[in-house]
């Protein structure tokens, strides 16, 4: 087995299936307040590594502050969607546990 290391940007999107993972992941780097994903949901759990910066994210009913240092796991099917804060850049991986991003918007 050859392991090869995979050079990505600060805010790339890769599919696992291209690389040989059963995960796909998003990096994601962001300095404006106020931008985020709309509200959608995925047929699997998707969970959100923090390494620096402030988001407020909505998962169904509940909001919670995320910020560095913290992970956030959202269930299979669970409205949800994020907004940065002020105060930072955000920074995190989101981790998809499906070789290839599924993703239904709902607004």
């Amino acid at each position: 087995m050859t392991i090869q290391p995979v050079d990505v940007a600060l805010d790339a999107t890769i599919e696992g299936y291209l690389i040989g993972s059963p995960v796909s992941v998003i990096r994601e780097y962001n300095s404006t307040p106020g931008t985020g994903p709309r509200l959608h949901r995925h047929p699997y759990v998707e969970t959100f590594i923090i390494h620096r910066g402030r988001a407020l994210f909505t998962v169904e009913d509940e909001q919670v502050i995320g910020a560095g240092g913290q992970i956030l796991v959202v269930p299979a099917l669970a409205a949800h969607r994020f907004e940065v804060l002020d105060g930072g850049t955000y920074e995190a991986t989101h981790v998809h546990a499906n070789d290839r991003f599924v993703t239904e918007w709902l607004e």
